[in-house]
């Protein structure tokens, strides 16, 4: 069995990915599918993606902290952000570039540190600072002009976990935490893969 790594990137899109410290991540269209589906108190009610999930916990033993900026709050999003143990967020957040940049002066670090995924015009402001800029294939026109790079998976279904692997693969953590995988040893062996010492980027065959 091949128990090398399939995904992997051009150097060209990694290269711009190193370095990261800080991944930020929109809600609506990014880590859900865009739709607003309202119970009958016009409660919204959001679909995630495991896949996304387990990717922002691997960004998580990668020390790459993931963020969350979203314009909307809703009970069904902070249980799941609670979930995944994100306790950086700003919610409500209608102008999202003041948001974004306490954040990061609260983290230390700065625009060149931090890479974004967003959809839409609110997103612009980080997307247009941010060392790494992504976003997924239904973003307005104006977002994928300025994107670094576009996943293949839609919001909602795996463009959020895309943009985890690759900012993994950059930094150098992708492998290991696969390996770690692979062997079966656990949350143990894959913390300390992702405590690894290399920081080569992982170049490629694109996704």
């Amino acid at each position: 069995m091949n128990d090398t790594a399939f995904l992997t990137w051009p150097a060209d899109i990694l290269l711009p990915a190193q370095g990261m410290r800080v991944a930020i991540f929109d809600v609506d269209g990014v880590l859900t599918d865009g739709g607003l589906y309202l119970d009958a108190g016009g409660e919204p009610l959001k679909r995630f993606h495991s896949l996304d999930g387990h990717g922002i916990r691997l960004l998580q033993q990668a020390g790459i902290a993931p963020v969350v900026i979203s314009g909307r709050d809703s009970p069904a999003l902070r249980a799941r952000l609670a979930s995944l143990g994100l306790t950086r967020q700003r919610l409500g957040a209608e102008n999202k570039l003041p948001a974004a940049q306490a954040l990061l002066a609260e983290m230390g670090c700065g625009w060149r540190e931090a890479a974004v995924i967003g959809d839409d015009w609110p997103d612009l402001p980080l997307l247009t600072r941010a060392a790494f800029a992504c976003a997924p294939p239904g973003a307005h026109p104006e977002v994928l002009a300025r994107a670094h790079y576009v996943t293949r998976a839609a919001g909602g279904a795996g463009a959020a976990r895309e943009f985890c692997d690759l900012l993994l693969a950059a930094s150098g953590h992708y492998r290991r935490l696969l390996q770690a995988q692979l062997d079966a040893g656990g949350a143990e062996s894959i913390s300390a893969a992702a405590s690894g010492t290399g920081t080569e980027a992982e170049s490629g065959r694109p996704a």
